[in-house]
């Protein structure tokens, strides 16, 4: 991917390397129930990390490490996805006689504290807070993408891509009709809406890709490939897989590889908004 010469987001809170605090009662155990929590009951696992953990809990010191220079040439690659997303979503809202109003990215090492999602932690991923309009990353996700068979630098730039789709959805009010949705729903329907949601990120992720390619062509050789691979990389079915256990559709809250592909790619191929109606 063509990077390195585009411009810096100014909307990057970088707290890496600040000390933080946390629940007295969080560790390996607590991460474990959390991922799976979030696997097979699709449940937060920010939020079930902090209701084991406590926000309230005594808590003491925890330094985060210091900062390696992959680190930090990630820092400024995610802060250039971030700035190409601005530009993208500035010309499509324009387009639509609206204006965006681009979210702040949090990067942080091991936990963070949101202000509206309670406690955040790497073990729950990449996220994004709709109460407070910020995207929430730690760097380490880079070597979860490996692990899963995803590598490469727009790999990363989708991830970022889809958790910036989560904003538009919730500039755009799809997020909290969604929620009010979810709430009269039997929990097979909450997950059901909730896959409908994640998908539609993935799209909106694509649409970014094809505008800043055909703006500033930064995909190379690759790239595309790259993409579709982080995408089926975190779909629900192979998650559960590589944790041993049965794939149960019911349970989905983010989509089949398949899905999260397609519909990425669908988003790529046109730079549509309109064909990223995952609801109809």
């Amino acid at each position: 991917m063509r990077w390195k010469k585009g411009r810096r987001s100014q909307n990057i809170d970088d707290r890496r390397g600040q000390t933080v605090r946390r629940g007295a009662g969080i560790g390996g155990g607590a991460i474990v129930i959390a991922l799976l929590a979030a696997v097979f009951f699709g449940q937060n696992p920010a939020t079930i990390l902090e209701q084991l953990g406590g926000m309230g809990a005594t808590t003491s010191q925890v330094p985060a490490q210091r900062q390696s220079a992959a680190s930090d040439e990630a820092a400024d690659f995610v802060s250039v996805v971030l700035a190409d997303t601005e530009d993208v979503w500035n010309q499509l809202f324009a387009q639509r006689g609206s204006r965006y109003r681009a979210p702040q990215l949090v990067l942080y090492s091991g936990a963070t504290s949101t202000d509206a999602c309670g406690l955040g932690q790497a073990a729950a991923g990449p996220f994004y807070c709709p109460g407070d309009y910020k995207l929430y990353i730690d760097l380490s996700f880079l070597n979860e993408l490996k692990r899963l068979g995803a590598p490469g630098d727009f790999a990363f730039a989708y991830v970022v891509a889809h958790e910036v789709g989560h904003h538009v959805q919730n500039l755009a009010g799809t997020a909290s009709e969604v929620r009010q949705a979810q709430a009269r729903s039997s929990k097979a329907g909450q997950n059901a809406l909730q896959v409908k949601m994640e998908l539609q990120a993935d799209c909106y992720a694509g649409v970014w890709a094809h505008h800043a390619h055909r703006e500033r062509q930064i995909l190379e050789k690759g790239d595309v490939e790259e993409g579709l691979a982080a995408a089926a990389s975190v779909g629900d079915d192979r998650l559960q897989k590589a944790a041993g256990r049965r794939v149960h559709p019911e349970s989905f809250t983010h989509g089949s590889s398949e899905q999260r592909s397609r519909w990425f790619y669908a988003g790529l191929e046109s730079g549509n908004l309109e064909v990223c109606d995952t609801f109809s």
